[in-house]
């Protein structure tokens, strides 16, 4: 009877995964940084590029003190992000989970909407009432479903977009 044994290695693939993952993300933001340099430069637009990861996502952030990139409500910002995105995608094949911010105005409405679904938890625990909150974009809405997860209620989406909004209940 003939046995093969086999001795267990360390297992390196993960951490050779996850090497690969970032620096699949650090090219993803090398990509979109590059794009949107050359963009500022056709629009003559000054601003500097910060690139950098967290949360398994790539971020570039254009340091500018103008908000012509940013636009009403943040349309601008949200075309370029997809333009962005469209642009990691012709170069790597794959979808782009890229976060673009301009002008600081993403992280000034993430910590608006926090404070926005603080007051409607707060809302929730004393009335025991769901509250509707108004139309959102998806970035928006994530932002809003993960304080209300934190806080231990319940949170979903409802609507077709643009007119898709967060309902904030408490947990069933």
């Amino acid at each position: 009877m003939d046995t093969e044994k086999t001795t267990a290695e360390p297992d390196s693939n993960a951490a050779d995964q996850t090497q690969t993952a970032v620096d699949a993300l650090d090219k993803e933001g090398d990509i979109a940084a590059d794009y949107l340099e050359e963009l500022l430069e056709i629009a003559d637009l000054d601003g500097d590029i910060d690139i950098y990861t967290e949360q398994d996502r790539a971020h570039i952030s254009i340091v500018t003190d103008s908000d012509v990139l940013v636009g009403r409500g943040g349309e601008v910002l949200d075309a370029l992000q997809e333009l962005a995105r469209l642009a990691v995608m012709t170069e790597t094949g794959k979808r782009s989970r890229l976060m673009l911010d301009v002008a600081g105005f993403r992280e000034k409405r993430r910590i608006e909407l926090q404070g926005l679904a603080t007051e409607a938890i707060v809302e929730v625990q004393q009335s025991g009432e769901p509250v509707r909150l108004s139309p959102m974009n998806p970035f928006e809405r994530k932002i809003v479903h993960d304080v209300v997860a934190a806080a231990g209620l319940f949170s979903e989406s409802e609507g077709v977009e643009p007119n898709r909004r967060v309902v904030i209940r408490k947990s069933e």
